[in-house]
């Protein structure tokens, strides 16, 4: 199904050639004359001709499928007012547009068989971001996934300090900052520190933590056409390479301490991301000093619970310590992730 293409054309014509063009990209059309009630969940692109009858609603969710739509000759304004009201990320014209068109959806097709982006981003400061983060990395390794962790924090302390790996040789974001526009499947897994079976890619402790989001971009696009998941630890403030990895992320966790004030500060976080993306869930860590329920927290934010958080004994002492692996296999934080992990990977 992630290879399908939905088509929703009322003409022969784009619908011959909309077809063709998904075809020749390796894809499966699936030509409708409508919008249909339920747009299907895993479809690689929808693509429709314009006017989209009776579509009064955005036709996909922002950080979902994508949707292009397509007309034949200058579009109006109409048609980019309809473009917006719709939630499409583009107008393309035909038959003009067909060699980009062709590109966009070999893209989008491509992206189904690589692996799944799964972010996490702090609701609050001290939420315990990275270490979830990292738990679900090594969750996945200890199943014996390739495994890539990109901490795109640059004001963190560094994930690599999580596994015992702040010296450990090996490639660094800082640099990237000369990285062509692609990099070779694997240049980030063999080049990038390695501990407990998790490919690192994280920041050095020089002045300059920044990258450009086309270095991002690329190692991202690196990472996931070798390897069978890649975890991303994102800031707070989203910046613009944030952003880079928030428009292939299958999924984004954001993590909530249970008190009112973590609460609170979580809504502005929660309403940044939504301008980026729709796949967003909790999860809330406790305790919660007055008994504050995790459902409460999540209802606050508006987003779906992905999960509870109980206290692991001794945790943040191993971490200060900094025994590894930092997250004991069978602990709550543990538990935790292999749910989360079996969630994000069906999708």
């Amino acid at each position: 199904m992630a290879h399908e293409v939905l088509v929703i054309a009322h003409a022969p014509e784009p619908a011959g050639t909309l077809s063709r063009l998904v075809g020749g990209a390796g894809g499966t059309a699936v030509v409708v004359d409508a919008v249909p009630e339920r747009l299907p969940d895993d479809a690689a692109l929808v693509v429709a001709q314009w006017p989209l009858e009776g579509a009064a609603e955005p036709v996909v969710a922002p950080g979902g499928v994508g949707l292009v739509l397509v007309c034949a000759g200058e579009p109006g304004p109409e048609v980019w007012r309809d473009a917006v009201r719709l939630g499409a990320e583009t107008v393309a014209v035909l038959p003009e547009a067909e060699p980009w068109l062709a590109a966009r959806v070999a893209h989008a097709v491509r992206r189904a068989d690589r692996a799944p982006v799964l972010a996490v981003v702090g609701g609050c400061g001290g939420a315990g971001a990275t270490t979830l983060a990292a738990a679900l990395a090594l969750t996945a390794a200890r199943r014996d996934l390739a495994v890539t962790l990109l901490d795109l924090d640059p004001l963190g302390g560094g994930v690599d300090l999580l596994f015992g790996a702040e010296a450990a040789p090996g490639l660094r974001w800082q640099d990237l900052r000369n990285a062509p526009g692609r990099l070779a499947a694997g240049a980030v897994r063999s080049t990038a520190p390695s501990a407990c079976d998790v490919s690192l890619l994280t920041w050095d402790r020089s002045d300059e933590p920044r990258v450009a989001p086309a270095a991002v971009r690329a190692a991202l696009e690196s990472a996931v056409d070798d390897a069978d998941l890649v975890v991303a630890d994102l800031p707070r403030r989203l910046d613009d390479a944030a952003r880079t990895v928030l428009a292939d992320a299958r999924a984004v966790l954001v993590v909530v301490r249970a008190d009112v004030r973590a609460a609170a500060a979580a809504v502005r976080v929660v309403a940044q991301l939504e301008r980026f993306t729709g796949d967003l869930a909790v999860v809330v860590r406790g305790p919660a000093p007055t008994g504050l329920p995790a459902e409460t927290v999540a209802d606050t934010l508006g987003l779906p619970l992905a999960g509870d958080l109980r206290p692991e004994p001794g945790l943040a002492a191993a971490l200060d310590r900094g025994d590894v692996p930092p997250v004991r296999a069978r602990g709550p934080l543990a538990a935790l992730s292999a749910r989360l992990l079996v969630s994000a990977l069906e999708r």
